[in-house]
């Protein structure tokens, strides 16, 4: 029950992290001064590389979980 409400968070705060990114690209580039422009490429490389990194936690994790329970079953 705990993982349902874990999983509800992250895609809740993936959908926010997309609106946030198509809201960043459909911004007006007038409006940006010449050294902001890279800020944006940036900032979306440090998300991904976080996110990532967040996946990757995850699986060690469930392969751990399967392994222990695997390991547990007597044969």
């Amino acid at each position: 029950m705990g993982d349902t409400i874990e999983i509800k968070y992250m895609l809740t705060m993936m959908r926010m992290l997309a609106g946030r990114l198509s809201r960043d690209a459909g911004e007006d580039t007038e409006r940006r001064c010449r050294g902001d422009v890279g800020s944006v490429t940036v900032e979306t490389v440090i998300i991904i590389a976080g996110l990532a990194a967040l996946a990757i936690a995850v699986v060690a994790i469930i392969v751990a979980k399967v392994t222990d329970k695997a390991n547990s079953i007597p044969t």
